[in-house]
């Protein structure tokens, strides 16, 4: 088999051969197929997050040490499984939720993997899916995505996925309150597209770059207001009408945390996504008197997935604009979504 690795943090990725391994115990082992490239491997392969402060969290934190194989939206064929795997659909497509706990421990045992203190997460602890096979420790982590085109479904297993729970914690959304999105990449149109999904129109998509305005309001925005202008937050309480019930921050940096804190209205609720990183002031009093509700959501669980992929099968979740190209041009992706110059998503053809 061959993988496209980190060998150097922030360099490009280096094709590497290897022997194909051979699922053992529980293991599935995948001939993929597509694999999604998402902004946050931009930040891996860089070797760390900015947590403000002139503080980074560095990957080697996370046990990562090059060389380690990126990818975390894989899709792909069923082609072999270890003796204890129970029941697997050999030569069937299944998309991977790739947010993989211990197994063992009460999170774990609650179905939330994504909440693990152990983490084998695919494409961080464990090889990901910037390759041609792909191993994963249980057949439970197969989604069957039957019905929905499989470049669409591979975005579904993070940036899907992360929106769904991300939004989930906003419900139930009075029908006569605003909502904002702030980032229209291709987190944020999937963020639009996830409120259309569960039946939310009022919706207010900020950005920095106005070549995405266009694709937001495809998406289904009601309202676009760039980021860059200093009467931004003016701009997305006028476009609402006063302040908002909610915002979800897909982008997460100093301007964007304060632009959602100031948005919502008394009682109002913000969902922090984004990992552009930073830190900003924030008055507790303030906090108490506004009765806010301010919240991190990361990724999501197995059957948070399987909620994603039926909205995307019925129909209800839109696709958002996707390019495939070649899993030898993932460096020049990343690239590319390190200055800002995707929209929609990327999705590498994997032969």
């Amino acid at each position: 088999m061959y993988s496209y690795d980190v060998v150097e943090w922030g360099g490009s990725l280096v094709r590497r051969d290897h022997p194909t391994p051979v699922p053992t115990g529980t293991e599935v082992l995948l001939k993929l197929r597509y694999c999604g490239v998402c902004h946050s491997d931009v930040h891996i392969r860089d070797g760390y997050f900015d947590l403000g402060g002139g503080k980074r969290f560095h990957m080697s934190e996370r046990g990562m040490k090059p060389p380690v194989t990126l990818g975390h939206e894989p899709f792909g064929t069923v082609v072999a499984a270890g003796p204890d795997a129970g029941p697997v659909p050999i030569g069937a497509d299944r998309l991977v939720c790739p947010w993989i706990g211990c197994g063992t421990c009460a999170r774990c045992l609650e179905g939330q993997d994504n909440h693990c203190m152990a983490p084998r997460w695919i494409g961080i602890q464990k090889p990901g899916g910037y390759a041609d096979h792909l191993l994963i420790p249980h057949p439970r982590y197969l989604v069957d995505a039957s019905g929905v085109d499989p470049v669409w479904a591979a975005t579904l297993a993070c940036s899907g996925l992360t929106t769904y729970a991300a939004v989930d914690k906003l419900r139930p959304i009075p029908k006569e309150e605003w909502v904002a999105v702030i980032g229209a990449g291709g987190l944020g149109l999937m963020a639009i597209g996830m409120l259309r999904a569960l039946g939310h129109e009022r919706i207010v998509a900020v950005d920095v770059d106005p070549a995405k305005f266009e694709a937001a309001k495809a998406a289904g925005a009601a309202a676009v207001v760039s980021g860059r202008d200093a009467d931004a937050l003016q701009q997305v309480q006028a476009a609402a009408g006063g302040p908002l019930f909610g915002a979800v921050d897909l982008v997460n940096n100093a301007p964007t945390a304060t632009l959602a804190l100031g948005a919502v209205r008394k009682g109002g609720h913000v969902v922090l996504v984004g990992l552009y990183g930073g830190e900003i002031p924030v008055s507790l009093v303030t906090i108490v008197q506004r009765a806010l509700t301010i919240v991190g959501s990361n990724v999501g669980t197995v059957k948070e997935l399987e909620a994603v992929v039926d909205l995307a099968r019925q129909g209800r979740l839109q696709p958002i604009p996707i390019e495939v190209r070649s899993i030898t041009e993932v460096s020049r992706t990343l690239d590319e979504l390190k200055a800002g110059q995707v929209t929609g998503r990327v999705v590498a053809k994997i032969d």
